[in-house]
């Protein structure tokens, strides 16, 4: 049986997951009767820790308090935890490197030796490539989460990729993060249609719009993938591949374009670009066969530059 002080971390640990204990199910779990849980319940709100109990069968859940309660990891969260803080240090984030750092450095001092040295390694053999888009404000990112999660309309002024401002109103659905840039993605109000607008472009203001009753809303992740591998592009592609969409997804990321499987050996690439030529070598480039099915402007373009390569290799 564990020693009072061991017990209530044991049972602070158990109550930090999100979902509700019954009294039954803690007393199995530290290994003692369900009065001695109660106690033990009284001792956490004693020092500070909201522990609800509903009623029912329901039981208990560690609620939101005026201070923060110590976060027992086990170890594997401990490494995730750690491996993250060091990427948001170099994140697309901006403002955030400092905390980010501060926070993993008081997280490595009490980590144990051999997390310690399992996240050295790790860092030790990682290389991060420096984000290439725009940086995003984190308060701007934590006003449109709030927005999504109260149901608000959100009201922002836009800048476009012309460099032209607009007010915009919209009800906003997710924000999607492709790795180098993120989206929102949205019902316009004025436009009447689901829009997706580049975060670092946007300015919030508040207060924020109305409540809304959400719509029936496309896919966020697909619905942006189509839009930045498409709309913004002088020229839109349709290129089918001779290779399954799973053996491209491995090659090809969203961000260069959406794959739409036809049958077990070919699919379809929907992709875009502001040149003729970035198309045909990035496409080239992904090593499978292909055949285009439009703009004709890409395949004429294509027996240019194969007659050029032909030259250069006699």
């Amino acid at each position: 049986m564990l020693e009072t002080s061991a017990r209530l971390l044991r049972l602070l640990s158990l109550l930090q997951t999100p979902r509700d204990w019954s009294g039954a199910e803690l007393a199995t779990q530290l290994e003692v009767d369900v009065r001695t849980v109660r106690r033990d319940i009284d001792k956490l709100r004693t020092l500070g820790y909201p522990v609800h109990a509903s009623a029912g069968a329901a039981g208990y859940r560690l609620g939101a308090g005026a201070k923060l309660p110590p976060l027992l990891l086990d170890d594997e969260e401990a490494i995730a935890v750690a491996m993250g803080l060091r990427t948001a240090a170099g994140g697309t984030i901006a403002g955030i490197e400092e905390s980010s750092l501060r926070a993993l450095g008081k997280l490595e001092q009490v980590l144990p030796s051999r997390l310690r040295h399992r996240v050295t390694a790790l860092q030790e053999a990682t290389v991060a490539v420096p984000a290439g888009g725009p940086r995003v404000d984190p308060d701007t990112l934590t006003a449109i989460a709030a927005a999504i999660r109260d149901r608000h309309r959100l009201r922002f002024d836009y800048r476009t990729h012309e460099g032209e401002t607009s007010r915009r109103t919209t009800e906003p659905h997710r924000l999607v993060h492709t790795g180098r840039r993120w989206y929102l993605t949205g019902w316009d109000v004025d436009r009447e249609d689901w829009r997706t607008y580049r975060v670092d472009r946007l300015t919030p203001r508040i207060p924020t719009g109305p409540r809304f009753t959400p719509r029936a809303a496309p896919d966020a992740a697909e619905f942006v993938s189509h839009g930045v591998t498409t709309a913004p592009y002088r020229y839109r592609a349709r290129i089918t591949l001779l290779a399954s969409a799973e053996r491209a997804a491995e090659r090809i990321a969203p961000t260069v374009g959406v794959l739409e499987a036809v049958d077990a050996e070919t699919c379809v690439l929907h992709t875009g670009a502001d040149s003729l030529d970035a198309i045909a070598f990035y496409t080239a480039g992904f090593g499978f066969e292909f055949r285009v099915i439009e703009p004709a402007e890409l395949v004429a373009r294509l027996r240019e530059l194969a007659g050029m390569l032909g030259r250069a290799a006699g």
